[in-house]
């Protein structure tokens, strides 16, 4: 009957207690047992004004220790009813309110329900913190975001309640968003590419081709951080929730306002701000822009590189050659702000003037030479010498180098003139033509060679050609580059500047003219002989032994005579 007076308890049971005494460090529980428990003051801190009578949930911890005392606890029991809640709060999702306590490594501890959890810095807030003490103390709404049944372990998270919050206003906001609806907005983030804007919960990307009627190479150039400004709803996703903004939407298009003065003919002042192979943008105010054309760019006919000739954000005065407002187009000239050179070109430029020009471009076949802006023309390769041929014109002249010209030819209509070089002197060639006669020898040097023969270099600056089969020595062997030796004459062109000459020709000759003089000889004794038998035989009237014997040994003196001119031949 005894035993049956006290409650039948388990060791980690939840039980209800009450107070029945109060010492200076332990509170003292009768839950019902036989034997009373006791309980540290420190476990009822929270409690204020805590006296007899009162009634406190506790743990059964042990019912009986080594000594046969009843063990209870009211911190265990706080932390099993506190897990309790906060499984229940993490199903449901329900806001719950914490105290921060402390600061701990990656984050703050948050006493929730009397249980210590875990705020990582990183959901503390929307944005990036990286002071944590000014937590500490604080009492916050949280959301349970994660437990560990095994190790009764909670994390909780402030800053999916901001999110929440974001969410419901960004959802708010998209259901009365419209296309053209007019937004305030404060630019929260800048990059290469456009602003994002702040719009109270929901961001919005204003793109740089937005920002302004005129060209901008970065945001910066126009937007700060922290700006407010009004834009406006150039288009929204709702599923990716994306809000395109728009701010010089908000003006009209400077196309639609120009002003008056704005008129084919007129003269107005740009800076550059595209330079494309075909020629250069010009913005004349914000928004408005024209096309100089290469044509447009200088009064010469000859090829203009525009990349050469702009650069960004240079200015230039043009003149408007057509107005297309319908379109949005322009089309400027800088050539057309001076007079066209070539009205006038054949008082600037006469036949047979001279000028010095700056070579400009070489080509294969000539140098083109600018004698002013835009007027120029051409020198032919062959009207660089009068005495020197050259491979190219390279070989005479370079780029960015002052040439002495003379004008030889107008070609109004198309823009070009004929320039000669080797005209501003007489043509040596005239006076050449009897120094360089055909037979005359020169002592000359070999320049170059190759499979047609060798350029030879002759006295007065004049250059000659000597085929192969001409520089053969006489011992069997080739006159060589950079050789000098003795060439004869063997054609002299004055039209075509052309002469021939030849070595070989010249030791030939030399045998020849031994050959000439042996067969000479032979002639002249043969001669003698016969005039020597006619004599004889006038004198003699009749044939003695001895005469007999005497003209048979002139006979013999002339068949000799005959023989060895047989053999010269």
């Amino acid at each position: 009957m005894y035993e049956g007076t006290f409650k039948s308890v388990t060791d980690g049971e939840l039980v209800t207690g009450a107070v029945v005494a109060l010492t200076k460090t332990d509170v003292v529980i009768n839950i019902g047992f036989k034997s009373d428990g006791l309980i540290s003051f420190n476990e009822f801190r929270d409690l204020q004004g805590l006296k007899i009578g009162d009634e406190v949930e506790v743990m059964v911890v042990e019912k009986e220790d080594r000594e046969g005392h009843l063990n209870l606890s009211r911190k265990q029991a706080r932390i099993t009813r506190a897990w309790e809640r906060i499984v229940e709060v993490h199903k449901t999702g329900e806001v719950i309110t914490g105290i921060v306590t402390s600061k701990t490594k990656g984050g703050l501890i948050v006493d929730v329900f009397g249980m210590e959890t875990f705020l990582p810095g990183s959901q503390i807030d929307v944005k990036p913190v990286t002071d944590y003490d000014q937590f500490v103390g604080k009492t916050m709404e949280f959301k349970v975001v994660k437990i560990n049944e095994a190790i009764k372990n909670a994390v909780v998270s402030h800053k999916a309640l901001i999110e929440s919050d974001i969410e419901a206003q960004r959802a708010e906001i998209m259901s009365k968003l419209e296309r053209g609806q007019v937004l305030e907005g404060t630019i929260k983030n800048i990059t290469d590419f456009g602003a994002f804007m702040d719009l109270g919960g929901l961001d919005g990307l204003l793109y740089i081709t937005d920002i302004s009627w005129g060209r901008i190479s970065h945001p910066t150039e126009v937007l700060k951080l922290d700006q407010k400004l009004k834009v406006v709803v150039l288009d929204f996703d709702d599923e990716k929730k994306r809000i395109s903004l728009g701010l010089k939407q908000l003006t009209p298009h400077p196309w639609d306002i120009l002003p008056d003065t704005i008129t084919e003919g007129s003269v107005v002042k740009g800076k550059v701000v595209n330079i494309e192979d075909y020629g250069a943008f010009l913005e004349i105010m914000p928004g408005v822009e024209g096309l100089v054309h290469v044509s447009e760019i200088t009064w010469a006919n000859t090829p203009i590189n525009a990349k050469e000739f702009f650069k960004l954000g240079d200015e230039h005065e043009a003149k408007i050659v057509t107005l297309d407002k319908a379109n949005r187009k322009m089309s400027l000239s800088i050539k057309q702000m001076s007079e066209d050179p070539w009205s006038t070109i054949e008082n600037r430029f006469p036949e047979a003037s001279r000028h010095s020009g700056l070579v400009k471009n070489i080509t294969p076949y000539g140098v083109f030479v600018e004698l002013s802006t835009g007027i120029g023309g051409m020198i032919h390769i062959s009207d660089l010498s009068w005495l020197k041929r050259f491979n190219h014109p390279s070989d005479y002249t370079k780029v960015g180098s002052h040439i002495d010209v003379v004008i030889l030819g107008i070609d109004k209509e198309n823009r070009k003139l004929q320039l000669g070089h080797k005209q501003l002197e007489e043509d040596p060639w005239n006076a050449l033509q009897d120094t360089f006669a055909v037979g005359t020898l020169h002592e000359a040097t070999v320049i170059r060679k190759d499979d047609k023969g060798a350029v030879v270099q002759l006295p007065y600056g004049l250059e000659g050609f000597a085929p192969n089969r001409h520089l053969n020595k006489e011992d069997g062997k080739t006159v060589q580059a950079d050789e000098t030796a003795q060439f004869v004459v063997i054609e002299f062109d004055r039209n075509e500047k052309r002469i021939v000459l030849s070595h070989t020709r010249i030791w030939e000759q030399s045998k020849e003219v031994e050959k000439e003089a042996v067969k000479k000889e032979a002639r002249v004794e043969a001669e003698k002989t016969k005039k020597a038998v006619k004599n004889i035989q006038g004198k003699v009237e009749k044939a003695t032994l001895g005469d007999l014997g005497a003209l048979a040994e002139i006979k013999a003196k002339l068949q000799e005579g005959e023989k060895g001119e047989e053999e010269a031949k």
